[in-house]
C-alpha cells in the first residue's frame, strides 16, 4: 500500500514538473530575452501628461489621476507635498481638488479630522500619465 502511494505521488510530481516545464516555455517577459540576474535596460524617460481639468475616470471610484508635473513633489513617512496644494486647508486657494472624504475614515470606519495614515503615499492609488504606447495589448 505505501508502495502504491509513493509511486501515485512520484507521478503526479514528474506530471506536474513536465506541464509546468512546458508551459514556462512558452512565456515571454517584459525584458525581453534579458536573463533575470542581469541589470534591466534603463526605460526612456517620458514627459507626463498634463490635462486642465483633470483626466476622465476609466470606471466608478477609480483614484482620479494626477493632471499635472509631480517631478519635484516629495512624499515620505514625514513628508507629502501633495497637500500643499490638496488639503482642506489650501485647496481652495490652490485651485485644486480636495483630497476625498474616503481618506478622512480610519480602519475601523470611524472619522478622522486629518487624513488617515493609510492614505498618505498618493502615487499608490493616484498616478501621473504619459502619452506613450502600452507595453502589452488591452482589450479592458
Amino acid at each position: 500500500m505505501r508502495q502504491a502511494i509513493l509511486t501515485t505521488m512520484l507521478g503526479a510530481a514528474l506530471f506536474s514538473t513536465c506541464v509546468l516545464s512546458a508551459q514556462a516555455a512558452e512565456i515571454a517577459s517584459l525584458r525581453g530575452e534579458s536573463s533575470l540576474d542581469a541589470p534591466a535596460n534603463a526605460i526612456e524617460k517620458t514627459e507626463q501628461k498634463k490635462v486642465e481639468g483633470g483626466f476622465d475616470r476609466a470606471w466608478d471610484l477609480q483614484p482620479p489621476s494626477i493632471p499635472h508635473d509631480i517631478e519635484k513633489d516629495r512624499i515620505t513617512l514625514t513628508e507629502n507635498t501633495c497637500m500643499k496644494c490638496h488639503s482642506k486647508d489650501n485647496f481652495e486657494k490652490e485651485n485644486a481638488p480636495e483630497i476625498g472624504e474616503s481618506h478622512y475614515i480610519a480602519r475601523d470606519g470611524s472619522e478622522l479630522d486629518k487624513p488617515s495614515s493609510r492614505r498618505h503615499f498618493c502615487s499608490q492609488c493616484h498616478t501621473p500619465q504619459a502619452d506613450i504606447a502600452p507595453l502589452v495589448g488591452n482589450s479592458f
